[in-house]
């Protein structure tokens, strides 16, 4: 194969990886080549220059969403030519889809440069909606071990447990192969919400219900809440409290993404996933080794000020060796959050988008 053209770099970024000896996740610095998926540790606020591992791409296998971690419905697995397994998480829906997209073309390229049979999407392929038993279906997503898994969500100041997403529930009829697409499987779970399976929760989902047209009733949403009926009783009921936690993580998400952020005691840098709330305006911002539930530090964008800093040279209060992309947030209460983006592209979006809710 050409050298020049394997060296191209077709998609680069953040992804959380789960180790292969020690089942701990850490975020590394993916890069994708045409015949190989390259990562690299961040050291500091820079990347490293050693490249800490290579997937082969040659006869991979892409599951994208893999939904087997309770928590981390943002993985995608990909399978080696020899049997390897590899689990990587994405910072959103759209970035998931997207690296497992590009990562399926890049190794149907390959096969077929060999002759071989091209697939158009990730695994798992589906089946079509005739003829499905809608009581089967639910018993599956019932199923204690293989099922949907209940947790707690927040809406408009209410913390409401024992419930799940709209994109909870299409990711999950996608990856039992329910479903071939997503629009089937909101098509799907439509049926079960208009025969009383499944129940609105909160008010997004409920006005959706009410306004929609049938095959659009459910919401592939992650801030449109559901249950199961009210007859299924066993896995716990729907509960409504409020907390201050629950307003600040009520809000509408604007962005999502990985970022650098400096810490304010021992100015070390670390990836953190970074998510925009509006109504109320907030940035919260998430360890994600761990999950997305808990945020480890979060500050409202009522009066901040946010500024680009200059790549010549090391801002004042900056340690490290950080490699440009840099921005600081000044919160009413005069805190100082020192952030990289990985692209300069990146920072410029992030400001922007701050500025627009503070």
């Amino acid at each position: 194969m050409d050298t020049d053209r394997t060296n191209v770099i077709l998609r680069e970024g953040f992804l959380v990886k789960r180790g292969h000896l020690v089942h701990n996740w850490k975020a590394r610095w993916f890069v994708l080549m045409p015949d190989k998926l390259l990562y690299y540790k961040y050291e500091g606020g820079q990347k490293d220059s050693c490249q800490r591992g290579k997937i082969l791409l040659k006869d991979c296998v892409i599951t994208s969403p893999f939904l087997e971690y309770e928590n981390r419905p943002l993985v995608f697995k990909l399978q080696t030519e020899n049997g390897v397994d590899h689990f990587l998480e994405a910072c959103s829906r759209a970035e998931r889809d997207d690296w497992a997209g590009d990562i399926m073309a890049a190794v149907n390229k390959l096969r077929a440069a060999e002759g071989g049979k091209v697939t158009n999407q990730p695994n798992p392929a589906g089946s079509h909606l005739h003829n499905i038993n809608l009581s089967k279906v639910l018993d599956s997503m019932y199923d204690v071990h293989s099922g949907i898994k209940m947790s707690n969500h927040v809406e408009q100041g209410s913390t409401y447990s024992n419930c799940f997403s709209g994109s909870a529930v299409v990711d999950w009829l996608v990856f039992m192969q329910l479903a071939l697409t997503r629009v089937e499987a909101r098509t799907l779970a439509s049926a079960l919400l208009e025969e009383g399976f499944l129940r609105t929760v909160g008010l997004k989902s409920v006005e959706a219900y009410r306004t929609a047209g049938l095959s659009e009733q459910f919401m592939d949403d992650s801030t449109a809440l559901y249950s199961f009926s009210d007859s299924l009783k066993k896995r716990g009921s729907v509960k409504a409290e409020k907390s201050l936690s629950a307003v600040e993580l009520s809000g509408k998400v604007i962005k999502r993404g990985y970022l650098l952020k400096q810490g304010h005691r021992r100015k070390n840098w670390k990836v953190r996933l970074f998510v925009l709330r509006s109504q109320p305006s907030y940035l919260h911002y998430y360890d994600p080794t761990k999950d997305d539930i808990s945020p480890v530090g979060g500050f409202s964008l009522r009066g901040c000020l946010v500024s680009s800093l200059q790549d010549n040279g090391v801002p004042s209060g900056v340690k490290g060796n950080i490699q440009g992309n840099l921005f600081k947030i000044i919160t009413q209460s005069d805190t100082h959050y020192f952030i990289q983006a990985p692209t300069e592209q990146q920072k410029m979006d992030w400001i922007e988008a701050i500025r627009e809710h503070t």
